[in-house]
This record gives structure tokens, C-alpha cells and sequence, in this order.
């Protein structure tokens, strides 16, 4: 088995520290079986290679990807090589049908991709009630999430709802096609999605579950994404 843990040029120098590479050693993963890719890599990474792929957290999504300008210059990050990087990444993942998880950036990413929007400055554009840039230690759950849909994978791994943390400035507006919301926060953002369709794993959240890995509920969709990813590696392809 191998898994993909697609980062920044940045994210990447981090190693074997770095909290997702962690989170996956964490459920039993070997560190032979994870490859940390980012967009310094020469190539795209042979997708058949891989087993399954982890997007993760970082700059904002370049507005241009969902057909708007940039509105707040001042709170804008942008990486345009990893755009392009991941665009290209999950093309070939999604279209090879491989265990798939998003976290954070991964969900915007993954929500632009299937044609929907993000809020670019949730302060400014969405009537939220809870603080989702926490300023509690990044482990430290801030809010709840709730299930939206009891038949979805999401719902395999917790039960009505949860405390998450909160590390975001951006998230979901407008859903992308082919996409279904699977959880909300408190003050109705978008914290969950998974595939619309029978897809074998795709799921993506807006919270860091790599940094509570030690709890129940973060640590058991690492375990799902895990076997999934092991279920795959077994098949003859």
C-alpha cells in the first residue's frame, strides 16, 4: 500500500513531523507506505502508484478556479503551483476511482473542483456565529458538528455529532455537483461532504482531524481511510 499526502513546497520540508504524516503513523500506517507529494515534484506522481491520496490544509483556492476576482487582496494567500498541482492530482485520483480524503483547503478544493464556491472571508460574507479561526491550541475542539445524512460514511464514524476544532477563514458557499453535504456547524456552514454518487471513498471536512488524532471520532476516519486505502492495495489492478 501507498498513500499520498499532497502538501505545500513549505508543508513538505516538515517530514515525518508533519501532523497528517503523523495522524496516519498514528492508525498504523508504516512509513514506508506514505509518500509526501507537493508541487516541487518534477511531475505530476504516477497516480497508479498510489492506493489512495490526503489533501490537506493551506493557502486559499485562487477565486479565478470559480469564476471570481479576488475581494479581500489583503487577507489573500494564494498558491498557484499547488492549484494547479492538486487540480491535476485529483483529476487522476478521481478518475483511477482512489480512496480519497480532504481536509480543510482539501474540502474547498475538492468543492471548486466539482464546480461550486467558496466564501472568500467568512467575517465579511457569511452570517456566522461561531469563531472559526480559533485561538485555542489547535487540538482544542471549539464547536459542534452535526450529521446531516445518516446513511453517509461520515455517519460510520460518529454518531449525531461532535466537538471539532475550527481553523479556517474560507469554506463552502455553493455546493459543487456531484457533491453532498454530510455535516453542519452550529451556524449552518458546510463542515462535511462526501461523493453524490456510489464513488468507493471520498470524504472531506473542514475541520483539522490530524491534530485530535488521539480521540475517538478524528481517529476513526483515519482508520476508515486507512482500510479503504488497504482494501485497494489488495485488488489486482
Amino acid at each position: 500500500m501507498k498513500i499520498a499526502i499532497s502538501v505545500s513546497d513549505k508543508e513538505k520540508t516538515k517530514g515525518s513531523e508533519s501532523p497528517y504524516y503523523k495522524a496516519l503513523l498514528a492508525v498504523g500506517v508504516k512509513p514506508e507506505e506514505v509518500e509526501v507529494v507537493s508541487p516541487s515534484h518534477p511531475s505530476i506522481p504516477n497516480i497508479k502508484g498510489y492506493d489512495g491520496v490526503l489533501f490537506t490544509g493551506g493557502k486559499d483556492i485562487n477565486p479565478k478556479y470559480y469564476e471570481e476576482a479576488v475581494k479581500y487582496p489583503g487577507l489573500f494567500q494564494i498558491d498557484a503551483k499547488r492549484d494547479a498541482f492538486e487540480f491535476e492530482l485529483f483529476d487522476r485520483a478521481h478518475r483511477h476511482r482512489l480512496p480519497i480524503l480532504g481536509i480543510c483547503r482539501g474540502i474547498q478544493m475538492i468543492n471548486v473542483k466539482f464546480g461550486g464556491t467558496l466564501y472568500q472571508d467568512l467575517n465579511s460574507e457569511a452570517p456566522v456565529e461561531r469563531e472559526h479561526m480559533q485561538s485555542a491550541p489547535r487540538p482544542e475542539p471549539t464547536h459542534v458538528v452535526t450529521l446531516t445524512d445518516p446513511e453517509s460514511r461520515l455517519a460510520e464514524t460518529f454518531k449525531g455529532s461532535c466537538r471539532v476544532n475550527s481553523l479556517h477563514r474560507q469554506a463552502i458557499k455553493r455546493l459543487g455537483r456531484g457533491l453532498k453535504v454530510t455535516a453542519h456547524s452550529e451556524d449552518g456552514l458546510v463542515e462535511a461532504v462526501e461523493s453524490a454518487d456510489a464513488y468507493p471513498f471520498l470524504i472531506a471536512v473542514q475541520w483539522h482531524p490530524e491534530e485530535m488524532v488521539d480521540q475517538p471520532e478524528p481517529r476513526k476516519l483515519f482508520e476508515k481511510f486507512v482500510a479503504k486505502c488497504r482494501e485497494l492495495a489488495a485488488q489486482p489492478r
